[in-house]
């Protein structure tokens, strides 16, 4: 047999491919394509608010001027006087939008949380319970915006920061709960069955196991509520007037009788939406993963 016999055939050698080395030229141009269109409609989305971040730092010559170009003479003119102008207290609209968003997320993870486990793992109110509660979730705020001003009228409640704490709960309690339950659904029962058998009764199971085991979905409720009670204007504008205005409201009283202060109200815009941005950004990752819970069923 000849030398060459022994040869394997260069057929049978195998070939590298861009598949497991460098992504291939159109997969790359594709890639640059979705970007492109989000970074486009993230743009389009985000537009109202960097007008006013421009806007902010525009004089008020500028913005009369020209509302929409840009100009390289910047100012922090406006970031002053939303803190130091007469007529408006923006510090203490900042203090009350903190202590109204925190106190409703505090008031739904207490109320939200035993509720979840006594309809999920202990089956009160029956299988329509979490329908009802789904369904109040839909009826629109202005339906309770009277009521609860005819209630808190009556109480001597009104223009209180806790009765905003209360409103701002109510209306997430529903999502609370729906949340909360689909990730009580996830979770085995077993772990509560072995605790169980250590001699854990339901209050120190639910306090000790399932409250760490739900603590995605505990930051997503949270991140939820603090966005919606931070930016709620309805109940904020029925149920309060002087003491217990929220920025959201209190940004209306830069509209003078001698006019508008386009500059004030962009910084004041600019620095309201900074704590829940940055609650947001550093609870994403929990955020994606405790809204997801009970969304796939295998």
């Amino acid at each position: 047999m000849s030398p060459t016999a022994t040869q394997a055939p260069t057929s049978s050698i195998p070939v590298r491919t861009s598949r497991g080395g460098r992504r291939a030229p159109g997969r790359r141009k594709r890639t640059w394509w979705k970007t492109i269109v989000v970074v486009a409609i993230g743009l389009l989305v985000n537009l109202p608010l960097l007008n006013a971040l421009v806007t902010s730092f525009k004089s008020d010559a500028d913005i009369s001027r020209s509302p929409l170009a840009l100009t390289p003479h910047l100012t922090l003119a406006h970031y002053r006087n939303v803190f130091t102008g007469t007529g408006y207290d923006f510090s203490q609209y900042f203090l009350n939008s903190v202590m109204i968003a925190l106190g409703g997320v505090v008031i739904v993870l207490v109320i939200t949380v035993p509720s979840a486990y006594a309809i999920v793992r202990l089956g009160f109110g029956g299988p329509h319970l979490l329908r009802l509660v789904a369904g109040l979730r839909l009826i629109p705020a202005i339906f309770f915006a009277i009521p609860f001003f005819l209630l808190y009228n009556a109480l001597g409640l009104y223009d209180s920061v806790g009765s905003l704490m209360l409103a701002n709960a109510f209306l997430n309690l529903p999502l609370g709960i729906l949340v909360l339950a689909g990730a009580l659904r996830d979770l085995p029962v077993a772990i509560e069955e072995a605790a169980a058998i250590d001699g854990a009764n339901v209050y120190r199971t639910l306090i000790s196991i399932i409250l760490p085991l739900l603590a995605p979905a505990l930051v997503a409720v949270s991140v939820l509520v603090f966005l919606f009670s931070w930016s709620d204007y309805l109940f904020a504008v029925i149920l309060s007037s002087s003491n217990a205005t929220p920025v959201t409201v209190g940004a209306a009283n830069f509209v003078t009788s001698t006019g508008i202060r386009w500059g004030d109200i962009s910084a004041a815009t600019v620095l309201s939406v900074l704590p829940p941005l940055c609650f947001a950004i550093f609870a994403q990752r929990y955020l994606v993963s405790g809204l997801s819970v009970g969304a796939v069923k295998g």
